[in-house]
């Protein structure tokens, strides 16, 4: 029996977790194997005892007192600064004349009996010179602090390893998920993957409810304009018998109605019966499909030019390609005069770029230009534009090959240019 998926705070509560633990353990060694990070104060009567006796004591608090003689009173370090208190106070405790002590202190203090902090550098005047007990200031990156620099280091670096199987392992279904719902297509029912953490694995199964339900209003809808246009088809034989009998003039513009009503209802079923189905995806030249078919264009008067660029070899419907660009080029001459058709390859992409002479585009309603019914130009007259579908089918064949298709202006500043980005095969 196959148990309950986990949940996705599974993986994250462990990741947590394991990331406190391990910093955790990092800190415990660090602390239980390192020295003190720096040494403490130093009493003045162990100075002193030093500069009697010219021994220098056991290490205190980790740090030794160094000694050695000079032959002048000018040992000091340029931090350390003199505290003539301080001196006669050492000077007392050795006991020696309080001029014969001289002594640098990088914390002064306003107790001279207090232990000393930080470096220094104290002499005694002797018949061989002076006698300096030194202690030098800790380095700023002292032995101690570059282990707890290496081993914070290593830490983020496992914990970054950790982080990242963690992340690839929450996220590749989601990201399944998200390449399923690109391929999902009208007419083409894509398989929702159905693993993963129980949140991923219940949004699997909401997306493919989703897509029944709209496969299934997709359905309906085209039986639902077939039905019309079957049902259309016999009032409108009807008014063509009836227009007969009209007056020549009225009779020929009556005619041209009909017909550009049931054009009108022969591109709206083309249309959903598109969306819905394609035909089978071949490998492809798609530079030599769209040369074919400019070629075929211009034989039938079409101003159409191409400008031929790399070879570009993908997986796609030949028959579906042809009618996007068809409309493409259509579009380009009704509105923009010409088309001019170029092409280059980049990162793995052919683009496409489909100008014309025209005015060019309004941006700011680019995008509503995709919908369907939706026209560049205001009218609905047949004469000056469509019924408004060539556009919604440029992009439903484009989403259909994995790519996309924006509008723009030519960078010359006259006329519009469609950029179509598909994905090539590898």
């Amino acid at each position: 029996m196959i148990g309950r998926p986990a949940s996705i705070v599974v993986p994250m509560m462990l990741f947590a977790i394991t990331s406190a633990a391990v910093v955790m353990l990092v800190q415990f060694a660090v602390v239980f194997h390192g020295p003190p990070p720096g040494f403490g104060p130093i009493p003045i009567a162990r100075v002193a005892d030093a500069l009697r006796t010219g021994r220098a004591p056991v290490r205190i608090h980790g740090e030794a007192i160094h000694l050695y003689y000079a032959d002048n009173e000018r040992f000091g370090r340029t931090e350390e600064r003199a505290f003539p208190e301080r001196d006669q106070a050492i000077a007392a405790l050795i006991p020696a004349p309080a001029g014969s002590v001289r002594g640098y202190y990088e914390w002064p203090t306003s107790d001279p009996d207090q232990d000393i902090h930080g470096s220094f550098t104290i002499g005694r005047r002797t018949d061989r010179g002076w006698l300096v007990a030194s202690v030098s200031r800790a380095p700023t990156l002292g032995r101690w602090r570059v282990a707890i620099l290496q081993w914070m280091l290593l830490t983020l670096v496992i914990l970054s390893l950790l982080a990242w199987a963690a992340a690839r392992r929450i996220s590749r279904p989601i990201r399944r998920l998200a390449e399923a719902a690109k391929r999902a297509r009208l007419g083409a029912p894509e398989a929702i993957p159905l693993d993963g953490p129980r949140e991923i694995r219940e949004l699997g199964r909401a997306m493919e409810a989703m897509q029944v339900r709209i496969l299934q209003q997709a359905e309906n809808r085209t039986v639902m304009l077939a039905a019309m246009a079957h049902d259309l088809g016999t009032p409108l034989s009807r008014l063509a018998f009836w227009i007969e009998q009209l007056p020549e003039a009225a009779r020929e513009r009556a005619v041209a109605d009909i017909g550009e009503m049931r054009a009108m209802l022969a591109a709206t079923l083309r249309f959903t019966r598109d969306d819905r189905t394609h035909g089978e995806m071949v490998r492809l030249d798609l530079g030599s499909l769209i040369d074919s078919l400019a070629d075929d264009l211009a034989a039938a008067g079409t101003n159409v030019t191409v400008e031929p660029g790399p070879r570009m070899v993908l997986i796609g419907d030949a028959q579906a390609l042809r009618r996007l660009f068809g409309n493409l080029i259509e579009n380009a001459i009704r509105y923009g005069h010409a088309a001019r058709i170029s092409w280059s390859v980049r990162n793995g992409h052919g683009e496409i770029h489909v100008d014309d002479e025209g005015p060019g585009f309004d941006l700011s309603r680019a995008e509503n230009l995709f919908a369907p019914f939706v026209r560049g130009e205001s009218s609905r007259n047949r004469a000056t534009g469509g019924t408004g579908l060539g556009l919604a089918i440029v992009r439903s064949i484009v989403e259909l090959h994995g790519g996309e298709v924006m509008l723009a202006n030519r960078p010359s500043g006259t006329g519009g240019r469609v950029r179509v980005r598909l994905p090539l095969a590898t």
